[in-house]
């Protein structure tokens, strides 16, 4: 559905599901931000900045967002929410952290609207699968290195038990999403399955906010969970990689709070930043 929010969709009104990526507004696509200008009403998550928010200048904001540990709204509530809206004949724009397809639930909300009969249409994220490693100077792929990788939710075992027990060891980048809690589980799962101690390991807090920060270290120090401590008190959103990738972070100098080389040079805002933001934990 590629007409525009203004043009006629029908009497029941219609919903997009778009994805807000992984924090920084300015990696939010282009018709996710001209979907946010045109709505009556948006639901987002948790994780969305309040700066993307601001694009929905005469939209209502309704917080339908999950957090680990906390009470949330039940996924059929939401999924009626939206539904309620657009036979009100509402613009609704669902956002989600990430892309809304990624562990977003994007794929139970499409099912819910087309059960509903309600047009929708679904505006990609970049997903912080990807973009948390990429930020923090980490590749999930690199010839030589890892040719392929997988991402798993580790909010549960029977979720990441099943991928990782299949994997050759060392054979590819594991990327964690929503793990914090599980990846002392998560490495020691891996450990057993015949990978290398030694494995280079990175939990990414805060992917493209200014609170960014990366702890780099073994996958056996991943197993006894000597990664947190202080930056893991501060509830940020966190991501794992797992992988020989890791490695190549401390050989591209990276600061993560911008996602550039630190020893960059140049007059734009973003070089200026990286020259004067704050060390990363390595």
């Amino acid at each position: 559905m590629n007409a525009s929010m203004t043009e006629p969709q029908g009497r029941g009104g219609f919903v997009v599901l778009a994805g807000a990526g992984p924090g920084d507004p300015e990696l939010l696509t282009i018709r996710a931000a001209r979907r946010l200008a045109e709505a009556d009403v948006v639901f987002y998550d948790a994780l969305v900045n309040p700066e993307v928010l601001d694009l929905a200048r005469t939209a209502r904001r309704v917080f339908v967002g999950k957090r680990s540990g906390r009470p949330a709204l039940a996924q059929a509530s939401i999924n009626r929410l939206m539904i309620r809206a657009a036979r009100k004949g509402r613009r609704v724009v669902r956002l989600k952290g990430g892309d809304p397809f990624v562990f977003g639930r994007g794929g139970e909300e499409a099912l819910a609207l087309v059960q509903a009969g309600i047009p929708f249409e679904v505006v990609p994220g970049i997903t912080s699968a990807v973009a948390a490693a990429e930020l923090s100077g980490i590749p999930v792929t690199h010839r030589g290195l890892a040719s392929a990788f997988v991402v798993v939710s580790g909010h549960s075992e029977d979720a990441y038990q099943p991928v990782l027990e299949a994997l050759p060891p060392d054979s590819v980048t594991v990327v964690v999403m929503m793990g914090l809690a599980q990846i002392g589980n998560v490495a020691r799962l891996l450990v057993t399955r015949g990978w290398n101690r030694l494995t280079p390991a990175a939990v990414l807090l805060g992917a493209s906010t200014e609170s960014a920060r990366t702890a780099t270290l073994t996958l056996e120090e991943l197993q006894q969970e000597l990664a947190f401590g202080s930056i893991a008190a501060d509830r940020l959103p966190g991501t794992v990689v797992i992988g020989n990738v890791v490695s190549l972070r401390s050989m591209l100098m990276w600061d993560e709070r911008v996602g550039v080389n630190r020893s960059s040079h140049g007059s734009d805002r973003r070089s200026e930043h990286a020259r004067s933001s704050a060390s990363v934990v390595c």
